[in-house]
């Protein structure tokens, strides 16, 4: 197929980011080209691709690690609804650890077990590892040289976020835990009542 018009660049994004299973940087899709159109292009592209697609169930939005097209969050309760699975519950300690490592980064183990006044279980640091959220970034330089955790790419793209400059103020963290910790303990109290019927 031979591309004649700035139009058809932007088929072939269009059709680049629909098939692509995460999110694609810019350098990625000017290598769909034969010769290289440039950034510049690339990026108008895009532009006009996210306006293209404006006013859909889904969008094109830029994360840290690139473009990607995703479900616009209002349309998330209905597509919840299809997935038979449920998603992963993190325990608090793992989600604390999480957002001490996000807001505080590059902390050691030390670091956060002093802030949360407990130990560090293995097992939390593992599941974050696992998760792909954070990783070893380096080692302080003091005795034992304990590793330097902070969060990845990965964590970025999967809360929608471009860099850590957009995670919400702590206090608004603080209110969303209380609401999920409200959520949660009403739950056994309303099946225990549906019960009781």
């Amino acid at each position: 197929m031979l591309l004649e018009s700035p139009e058809d660049y932007k088929k072939v994004v269009e059709t680049a980011l629909l098939a692509a299973t995460g999110p694609l940087g810019t350098t990625q899709l000017r290598r769909l080209f034969d010769p290289d159109p440039g950034g510049d292009l690339v990026r108008r592209l895009l532009d006009e691709l996210r306006q293209d697609w404006s006013g859909r169930g889904v969008e094109l939005v830029q994360l840290a690690s690139g473009w990607r097209f995703q479900t616009r969050p209002e349309y998330q309760i209905y597509l919840d609804r299809l997935k038979d699975e449920r998603p992963p519950k993190y325990s608090r300690a793992v989600l604390e650890t999480l957002a001490i490592i996000a807001y505080r980064q590059p902390v050691t183990r030390g670091d956060i077990e002093d802030i949360r006044g407990v130990a560090v279980s293995p097992n939390v640091i593992k599941t974050l590892e696992s998760r792909g959220w954070i990783d070893v970034v380096g080692h302080r330089e003091t005795p034992g040289r304990p590793a330097l955790f902070a969060t990845t790419r990965q964590f970025l793209d999967d809360l929608g976020l471009r860099s850590l400059t957009e995670l919400p103020a702590l206090t608004e963290l603080e209110r969303i835990m209380e609401l999920v910790e409200a959520k949660e303990d009403a739950q056994p109290l309303a099946a225990a009542e549906h019960e009781e019927d």
